[in-house]
């Protein structure tokens, strides 16, 4: 499903080369109107801070809203399991079912990172691609929110995500207290110093940011 495509790119790091087919992901976004119903007039305040924003200013505003800021972090389970060793069993869960559908993701961000499971989605047939969704519409639900109350157009994908669920979207109860000794152990310190990254296992490399955004967030 092309939606779900143009939505993991819209939740990445801004940089040049998407930014320039801004015009052909909102086509794509009406070639399937009958999927995502009005997804362009939901998604017009990001498209317009998209197009008229310079870009070092669009890199600032994200790692200000996504890296700084932990209640709008793009990792799924960082909002249910904090950095808790369940965490970690639960990002084996998702690089299995990645793996069981031939979905390369080695070479990526953390498995539960938004985009990465976005793109995903977008690679399934529509049925269970929908039903994915809906495992993960309370955390994407609530992340919409958070965004929403501070005023950031990126609210605008969070809810069509959630309008496009078949399931209805619950609270979240608060993730755990971080317990350092726990994280270290099983996510090993990141050398941007952005929060820590799990321990790659074989398969499961985890690649570092742009460049462009290690020095925003510095």
């Amino acid at each position: 499903m092309k939606t779900f495509k143009v939505l993991s790119l819209l939740l990445m790091y801004p940089e040049p080369e998407w930014l320039a087919a801004l015009p052909e992901l909102e086509d794509a976004l009406v070639d399937e109107a009958g999927f995502n119903g009005d997804a362009c007039s939901r998604l017009a305040p990001l498209f317009e801070q998209l197009r008229e924003s310079e870009l070092i200013a669009l890199q600032e505003n994200y790692v200000a809203t996504f890296d700084r800021n932990p209640s709008h972090s793009l990792h799924l389970f960082e909002h249910i399991h904090g950095e808790s060793r369940d965490r970690g069993s639960a990002m084996t869960d998702l690089l299995n079912e990645y793996w069981k559908h031939d979905f390369d993701a080695s070479a990526t961000e953390l498995p539960d990172y938004v985009p990465l499971f976005l793109e995903f989605l977008s690679l399934l047939p529509p049925e269970e691609a929908l039903a994915l969704l809906g495992d993960a519409v309370h955390v994407l639900a609530a992340i919409g929110r958070k965004l929403d109350a501070s005023g950031s157009p990126y609210a605008t994908a969070f809810q069509l995500l959630e309008a496009l669920s078949p399931m209805e979207a619950q609270a979240l109860a608060e993730p755990p207290v971080r317990d350092m000794d726990e994280a270290m152990e099983m996510f090993g310190p990141s050398v941007d110093g952005i929060e820590p990254l799990m321990n790659p296992a074989p398969q499961a490399a985890v690649v570092r940011m742009p460049a462009s955004r290690r020095q925003a967030a510095a």
